[in-house]
């Protein structure tokens, strides 16, 4: 038993390491780091939190700019959440997994990713969450040069928000202009 008190401490220790890490902008540094805590937490038989960690390292590689080595990190992430019922991991981690195929240019599975990262958290009633997707995935679609299809997807976004700032309050004003107004072709 205390061999697998140990571990638990050591993989607290890099995930705190990690995160300091991440927070000074070392991203390849925070990566390691989370995925050496994942494989800890995977060698107790702790899958979920590996996942996490998982979802971490992909995000520190996203941030450093290998989408190749987040979209590897994250892949099989959203079925583990699944499998443990945690409804808001999953949803994360399919959001995740949208920005990881983004960022090695598989659009429309980025989009898809997205777009079943929204409806989980929306389901659920994590609306900030689901409104940070949104705008991912609307900035995918102006990207990809459909300008219409953004802006519905911002509306979204905006819409599903608690507690709107501001901003986001005349964003929202401003799209709900008819498309002739903004300046459709």
């Amino acid at each position: 038993m205390s061999d697998d008190m140990d571990e638990t401490l050591s993989s607290t220790e890099l995930v705190s390491e990690g995160k300091s890490a991440y927070k000074r902008g070392d991203f390849s540094g925070a990566a390691r780091l989370f995925q050496a805590a994942s494989q800890s937490y995977e060698m107790i038989g702790d899958v979920v939190t590996s996942a996490e960690m998982r979802n971490n390292t992909s995000v520190a590689y996203l941030q450093s700019g290998d989408g190749q080595a987040a979209l590897e990190t994250v892949e099989g992430t959203p079925a583990i959440f699944a499998a443990a019922g945690d409804l808001r991991r999953q949803g994360m981690a399919l959001g995740n997994l949208g920005a990881a195929l983004e960022a090695v240019k598989r659009y429309d599975e980025a989009e898809e990713a997205y777009h079943q990262s929204a409806d989980l958290l929306g389901k659920i009633g994590e609306g900030e969450m689901r409104s940070q997707v949104l705008q991912s995935l609307s900035a995918l679609q102006l990207r990809t040069g459909r300008q219409m299809e953004a802006l519905a997807s911002m509306q979204s976004g905006l819409e599903g928000l608690p507690k709107p700032s501001v901003k986001q309050s005349i964003l929202s004003r401003f799209l709900k202009i008819p498309s002739k107004i903004v300046g459709r072709p």
